[in-house]
């Protein structure tokens, strides 16, 4: 990396720190087409956390049959126990997933909801609110524990098989997901087809509806490579939690048209250039991608990476 780039230029109306949710050792992961061993995800995740990151995703307790690719969450987990500081949330899809996150001592836990008839029934195989009635008891389990709840929603900005998805229908989902309970919210774009002006009216009608911006995270993909100004316009509006992947890693199993997630090395980046903190060493967190790419067998698909990885 060339010495004191990218140039700190700050602009008006950010926050001063945003908090990276790093979604690449499960979000990433459970989209490759091979099982990554069990020590090569613990040394990912330890590589993640030594570059500053201090929310990490860490695994799915879901059921091996539906992501073969996250069958090794009970040996996983405790080979991370030594990182402590990290936040290790885990995504737990019904009662069994968080009971067993709960035995390994999980602190932190997800549901997946959708805004979306149509992938509710893929992803779910339950309706919208079928879905919700599932998460109901799971999240007050989590808070009677004392566990932090995050609420994904996806299908936030558009559907591939219904296409357009109205922001009403999405602020009545996504509020449901708050009353149960959910501490944070995540609104995903998981096809990739956002722009900016959708992003602030969205945010815009759920504040109006009581969901204070405070508790929402942005997750964006970059199908048309619009995730990074996607992003800005979300922190303009005061959002200061985004989810990212290490290397850009990751899809979505049952969306066929979702490629990667924004790559965190992008927007730290472009975080580093606004003077935003994030508390991330970029060359430490781009060693850490092209290394597990070399692993993967293949090249990052994020253009930082690669800007870095040529230079050095």
């Amino acid at each position: 990396m060339t010495e004191g780039l990218p140039m700190a230029v700050p602009a008006q109306g950010l926050p001063a720190r945003v908090r990276i949710h790093e979604v690449g050792a499960r979000d990433g992961l459970q989209n490759e087409k091979t099982i990554v061993p069990t020590a090569l995800k613990a040394e990912f995740v330890h590589r993640l956390a030594d570059a500053g990151l201090t929310t990490i995703e860490a695994t799915s307790f879901v059921h091996p049959k539906w992501v073969p690719q996250l069958a090794d969450a009970e040996e996983l987990f405790p080979a991370l126990a030594d990182l402590g500081g990290v936040a290790l949330p885990v995504l737990v899809p019904n009662a069994r997933g968080l009971d067993r996150a709960l035995a390994l001592g999980a602190r932190r836990v997800a549901v997946f909801g959708s805004a979306t008839e149509s992938f509710a029934k893929a992803n779910l195989n339950r309706t919208v609110d079928e879905s919700l009635a599932m998460f109901a008891p799971v999240v007050a389990r989590a808070r009677e524990e004392k566990v932090h709840v995050r609420g994904y929603l996806s299908m936030c900005f558009g559907d591939p098989w219904e296409g357009p998805v109205p922001v009403h229908q999405v602020v009545r989902v996504a509020k449901a997901l708050m009353d149960l309970g959910c501490d944070e919210l995540s609104l995903g774009d998981t096809i990739g087809v956002a722009t900016p002006g959708h992003v602030q009216t969205l945010l815009a009608e759920l504040n109006e509806e009581g969901v204070p911006t405070d508790v929402i995270g942005v997750h964006f993909h970059d199908t048309y490579g619009q995730a990074l100004s996607n992003t800005l316009a979300a922190l303009q509006h005061g959002v200061t939690t985004v989810d990212a992947s290490a290397g850009g890693l990751g899809g979505c199993p049952y969306a066929k048209s979702a490629t990667g997630n924004l790559a965190t090395e992008d927007l730290v980046w472009m975080l580093d250039g606004l003077g935003v903190e994030t508390g991330v060493d970029l060359g430490r967190l781009t060693a850490t991608s092209v290394w597990l790419a070399e692993r993967l067998g293949r090249p990052s698909p994020s253009r930082t990476v690669r800007a870095l990885s040529h230079k050095e």
